[in-house]
């Protein structure tokens, strides 16, 4: 079975199957700087992950993009401090034009959750 929440013509936030949840791309759109932005995107995910019955603990997978790759260490240093030690997921980081000017990172994220 699959489950979809929040969920409207072009997207559901979250999709969870089989023990599954997959998220859908989260920004930070509430800040001006790279640390900002990702501090709030990794706070987004963490509500969708409760809402979904899961955590940062099962994360299987993330997929960040940045706007710009000169940011990449203020991305890291924020995502560094956030993943539990021993829980770092497979992750791929690259560049890529966002949604809307302002947006410096996205992040997407699949992870277990108890069935």
């Amino acid at each position: 079975m699959i489950e979809r929440q929040e969920t409207n013509k072009r997207m559901s936030k979250i999709v969870k199957h089989n023990g599954t949840v997959y998220l859908c791309g989260q920004v930070g759109n509430r800040g001006d700087n790279m640390t900002e932005q990702t501090t709030e995107c990794l706070r987004r995910i963490d509500e969708l992950l409760a809402q979904a019955g899961s955590n940062k603990e099962q994360i299987l997978q993330a997929i960040v993009w940045v706007a710009d790759m000169n940011e990449f260490q203020q991305m890291n240093e924020v995502w560094d401090a956030w993943v539990p030690e021993g829980h770092a997921p497979a992750r791929a980081c690259g560049e890529a034009k966002l949604a809307s000017p302002e947006l410096k990172v996205e992040i997407i994220i699949t992870a277990a959750y108890n069935a």
